[in-house]
């Protein structure tokens, strides 16, 4: 169930802040999504960057919850990721899957990573030491978290108006 579109609270405690913007930003996501045709979803409308669509950029989210949260944090296993497959850009191929499947990956990955952020200090360390991104605080994930979700927001801003017009911010 995709979360709702409401900022955190002016005086509400680091945590609530910053899952609250994170969260703010996710729902974003959906919302740029809404009513959009699976065929639109994969059109490709900036010409030197033909893997930037919003079917892209909506795996490439879901892929980033999944790396920062469980792989890097949590230490596990990569399998599956495919940004760990040595195929520069894979994470934004979505290729034979439909944007609502992608959607709703995208809030079961959102929603695990929510269930992990409320069970770890912000203070915590990552374990993954394969990695040097594998030792970032839970604190550097989420500010880190919020702005590649806050920029990719930005990119389907974008597309969407070259897609169909819908304009429309918050």
């Amino acid at each position: 169930m995709p979360l709702p579109r409401t900022r955190p609270d002016f005086t509400a405690d680091e945590r609530s802040q910053l899952v609250g913007w994170l969260d703010l930003q996710r729902s974003i996501v959906q919302w740029k999504c809404e009513g959009l045709s699976d065929e639109d979803a994969r059109r490709s409308v900036l010409p030197g960057s033909p893997l930037m669509t919003v079917a892209g950029i909506v795996s490439h989210l879901r892929w980033a919850e999944h790396c920062w949260f469980q792989v890097l944090f949590l230490d596990h296993p990569a399998a599956g990721n495919p940004q760990f497959s040595g195929v520069e850009d894979a994470d934004f191929t979505a290729e034979g899957i439909p944007l609502p499947q992608l959607l709703a990956e995208y809030d079961r990955q959102c929603a695990a990573s929510n269930e992990f952020i409320a069970t770890h200090a912000l203070d915590d360390i990552g374990r993954n030491r394969a990695y040097k991104a594998g030792s970032a605080s839970l604190r550097w994930i989420l500010f880190h978290m919020i702005e590649e979700t806050a920029r990719h927001v930005g990119h389907l801003d974008t597309i969407r108006e070259l897609l169909d017009g819908e304009t429309g911010h918050y």
